[in-house]
């Protein structure tokens, strides 16, 4: 072989041999470009999958906290100025046969969703606490309910459940009622429809954002002043308004009935789905309170919530 012939040859290789280096560097910085083009939608894939997750999450919790919130109706649209505005004020008639007592029959209150008995046939008593404040008594006297295995409904104003933060978180940890009482415990009927929703709703919402509970959706009108207005008004809340059948004079701190007379009074007017008004200021409440509930237990008494009136 001469060497222009070699030479040819070896120019040849040289050829082949660079198309087929640069032929797989095409196909290689094809593989990874094809490799980071994955990448990136694998990426992306596993972003949308993350965000997909969570969102799954988050719509399960906002199914599960739905869940959790109460049935409630909102009236929007009533003509309260089409509805009578008279004041009234709560009062009852104690019955010692033990049967249910009678009451003010201006007209029938269970229209507008209120009452003052649960109207129940079995022995069965719901204890209520009205408390505007505290006095020192509360803890004690949550301390005998739990002791007792007995659920009582509280009706609070703002102002206890703001100076009494961590006594309103128990009585819901401990199963109890907490309702409303209002912010400024007012006489109702003498405020405007605004001032009145203000007063319920405030207190409610304040409830739930220093405690983190919900409150329960039972109102009780300060003073026990009410008016048909007022009625309605707290119904297209949603608010189940509450009376009572059964009460004495406890709430004056500087003029307290003894601990025995409590117990006697219970005694004597006790009834099926009696509803008692006590305030938790009172230190013959406090004493007393144990023995009620074992008097009652032994006539054949049970303690219900007040949501068995819905």
């Amino acid at each position: 072989m001469n060497k222009k012939k070699r030479n040819n040859i070896i120019i040849c290789m040289l050829i082949v041999l660079a198309l087929l280096v640069g032929w797989n560097r095409y196909g290689m910085s094809k593989e990874n470009s094809g490799s980071d083009q994955n990448g990136k939608v694998g990426m992306e894939t596993e972003e949308e999958n993350r965000l997909s997750t969570e969102e799954g999450v988050l719509a399960d919790t906002e199914q599960e906290n739905t869940g959790q919130e109460r049935e409630r109706t909102i009236v929007e649209d009533t003509d309260y100025d089409a509805i009578d505005n008279t004041l009234y004020s709560w009062w009852f008639k104690r019955n010692d046969n033990h049967e249910k007592s009678g009451c003010q029959d201006d007209f029938d209150i269970t229209e507008f969703n209120a009452y003052y008995t649960v109207p129940v046939s079995e022995k069965k008593l719901y204890i209520t606490f009205d408390c505007g404040y505290e006095n020192g008594y509360t803890a004690d006297i949550l301390d005998t309910l739990k002791e007792e295995q007995v659920t009582a409904a509280f009706f609070v104003t703002q102002t206890f459940i703001r100076d009494n933060m961590e006594l309103a978180k128990r009585m819901k940890e401990e199963g109890h009622l907490v309702c409303n009482h209002t912010v400024t415990h007012p006489s109702m009927p003498g405020k405007s429809i605004e001032e009145q929703k203000q007063e319920i709703l405030t207190c409610e919402q304040y409830m739930k954002e220093a405690t983190g509970y919900d409150m329960d959706l039972f109102f009780r009108p300060p003073r026990g002043e009410y008016s048909k207005r007022t009625l309605q008004m707290a119904k297209d809340l949603g608010y189940t308004t509450i009376f009572w059948s059964m009460a004495y004079l406890d709430y004056d701190v500087n003029n307290q009935p003894t601990g025995a007379h409590v117990v006697e009074h219970f005694q004597k007017y006790y009834h099926p789905g009696a509803i008692p008004l006590m305030h938790n200021v009172s230190v013959a409440n406090r004493d007393a309170l144990k023995q009620v509930i074992r008097n009652l237990k032994k006539e054949g008494y049970t303690f219900g919530t007040l949501y068995d009136l819905q």
